[in-house]
């Protein structure tokens, strides 16, 4: 192949990044979305005993603490986007963060 037919390859597959980022995070975000669900019949909504439920009250307070502060910040979300509950390993807590459209955490 000549070194003309590598760049177009690469330029085209630039162009894709974008369309694969928003597609695949979709696709993604939706499938965690859709597997965390759970009916209040089987327990669905509530925060059993144990380290997760020990490391929202320690660093949020309380799970309604948590809850408001996801509740405000996926709210001030402008548009599309997602609210995620994530564990930050440099400060070793959890952190209510919101990313755009289909951007995963």
């Amino acid at each position: 192949q000549s070194a003309g037919a590598d760049v177009s390859a690469v330029k085209e597959a630039i162009k894709l990044q974008s369309a694969l980022k928003f597609n695949g995070g979709g696709h993604i975000n939706h499938s965690l979305f859709w597997k965390n669900l759970a009916p209040a019949s089987k327990e669905g909504g509530k925060l059993e005993a144990g380290p997760l439920k020990d490391t929202i009250e320690r660093d949020f307070g309380s799970l309604e603490n948590l809850k408001k502060e996801l509740n405000a910040k996926t709210a001030a979300v402008q548009g599309s986007g997602w609210g995620w509950l994530g564990w930050n390993q440099a400060t070793k807590k959890l952190e209510v963060v919101t990313t755009a459209n289909q951007d995963p955490l």
